[in-house]
Parts: C-alpha cells; sequence; structure tokens
C-alpha cells in the first residue's frame, strides 16, 4: 500500500535503521544521505520517509511530501554550498530508476553536460 513501508525496498531499510547510511539530514517527512556510487563530488539522495514507488505516484498521492522532498534539495544544497546543482528524479526502468521508492539525486560540484545523457 502507498505510504506504507515495504518489506522488499532497500530505502525502507534505510529509513527505518536497518541498513547503514551516511545520512546528512533528516526531519520528520525525509531522509537524506550520500550516494554510494556518487557522480558528482555531491550526490545526495532525498527520500520520503514513506514509501511511494516512484516521483509520479508521491506527487500525486501526496503532493505535501512532494514539496518536502524538493525543499530538503535546497537545504541539502545549501549545507555543501553548492552555487549550481541538479536535481534528478528518474521515473521508471527506461528513465534509469534502480530503486523503486520515491527519490530525488542532488548532484553538484562539478560541471553538468546537457543533454543528461
Amino acid at each position: 500500500m502507498a505510504g506504507e513501508p515495504q518489506d522488499d525496498c532497500l530505502f525502507c531499510k534505510i529509513v527505518e535503521g536497518h541498513i547503514p547510511a551516511t545520512i546528512i539530514r533528516e526531519t520528520e517527512t525525509i531522509v537524506a544521505f550520500r550516494d554510494i556510487n556518487p557522480q558528482a563530488p555531491t550526490h545526495v539522495l532525498v527520500i520520503p520517509k514513506a514509501h511511494y514507488r516512484d516521483a509520479a505516484t508521491l506527487a500525486a498521492a501526496a503532493p505535501e511530501l512532494a514539496a518536502d522532498v524538493l525543499r530538503e534539495t535546497q537545504a541539502v544544497a545549501d549545507e555543501d554550498k553548492l552555487e549550481s546543482y541538479r536535481v534528478v528524479f528518474n521515473t521508471g526502468t527506461g528513465a534509469g530508476q534502480t530503486v523503486f521508492h520515491a527519490h530525488a539525486h542532488v548532484l553538484g560540484g562539478r560541471g553538468m553536460e546537457w543533454p543528461p545523457g
């Protein structure tokens, strides 16, 4: 069920403290942690604590929670003193989503190419 922790979800396990992560921010609704395979000097994942399969599902079911995720991307950028940065939501396998728990990638600290890939 949307919003409920999923036993087979890596990010739900991080939220619950069952899998370690380098957590840099946490609020009542989100957790932000360093990516274990960084693609830029700053590569942080910002996730809602509640489980939603992807960004589209999150936005439709809980827009206020989606706003919390976006708000925290700015806080991450501020903490890492990024003047510019990229926020990426991969939705679906064709877009590169590998963990099916909505999450934003905050990437910065180097130049970003366009188109991204």
